[in-house]
């Protein structure tokens, strides 16, 4: 019992004195932290915004901001431990302890750093640019240190690891102004195949987003089993690469109805005899 007495009478001390020294220190550091991480926030969003200003690299900035936020939040949050009273040198022994065994767990995450490091400086592909890399096509919305975010077409999030992602081939769509569409059309034997590509010509050479300064070619690409195949390519600028092709492909399925040209299918064609 009076065992009891003397650790209740213990606390009781405690709490008058250094304990609320200690509870005002935490109140102080949590409300400093708060503070500081809306702070931070503020200065990482400036930094990404400055992307959007004429001149500036907007990658560039974007991934800045992302560092220095990540960056400034651990450095206030090892300094306020200390302000509580907590010794931040055992902690800072703890994070490297960890640190060599998160570094051993996570080989392919320093690969990853590297690759990002490697894409950044390299720059194959920036922010808002088409690409298709490692089975995946969409448009770069960041690009982050260990991996590089891509939006798909049908608004699909996909993420890439950058260490495969520098090291393997990248399609960039966006890198050049103008596309080549390339197109193929098979025709049957028994149509005239002089006429269907005068047909195809015409169609190009009256569609608007054509660029006709370009050159043009529209050739018989080969003999293949059920039909002659006429291959067509044609310049566009980037934006216009997708109405193009539509616009094509379907004149030109309209204008061959029209002009009785067949667009063979694969048939099959069986004989019985008879024993």
């Amino acid at each position: 019992m009076e065992r009891l007495e003397q650790f209740i009478s213990g606390i009781i001390n405690w709490a008058t004195t250094d304990g609320i020294t200690a509870l005002i220190k935490i109140v102080i550091a949590l409300l400093a932290l708060l503070i500081s991480f809306k702070i931070i926030n503020r200065f990482a969003k400036k930094i990404e915004a400055q992307g959007q200003k004429p001149g500036r690299d907007k990658t560039l900035m974007r991934t800045l901001g992302y560092v220095f936020k990540i960056g400034a939040k651990c450095v206030v949050a090892v300094s306020l431990v200390g302000f509580v009273g907590i010794d931040t040198s055992a902690i800072t022994a703890l994070i490297t302890s960890l640190g060599v065994c998160f570094g051993l767990a996570v080989n392919g995450a320093v690969s990853n750093i590297a690759g990002g490091v490697l894409i950044i400086v390299t720059r194959p592909f920036k922010v808002d640019d088409y690409i298709e890399a490692q089975g995946h096509s969409g448009t770069v919305e960041a690009i982050h240190m260990t991996n590089t975010k891509i939006v798909t077409p049908d608004n699909k999030v996909v993420y890439l690891p950058n260490g495969p992602l520098a090291n393997g081939d990248i399609v960039n769509y966006s890198d050049k102004d103008i596309r080549r569409l390339d197109l193929k059309f098979s025709i049957a034997y028994s149509s005239d195949f002089e006429k269907a590509k005068a047909l195809i010509a015409s169609i190009c050479e009256a569609h608007e987003l054509v660029l006709k300064e370009k050159p043009m070619t529209i050739r018989v690409a080969s003999h293949s089993e059920s039909s002659i195949d006429i291959t067509t390519k044609v310049w566009v600028n980037r934006a216009d690469y997708w109405n193009v092709n539509f616009d094509i492909l379907e004149n030109v399925k309209r204008e061959f109805d029209k002009a009785g040209i067949e667009i063979p299918f694969n048939q099959l064609d069986v004989h019985i005899k008879n024993s």
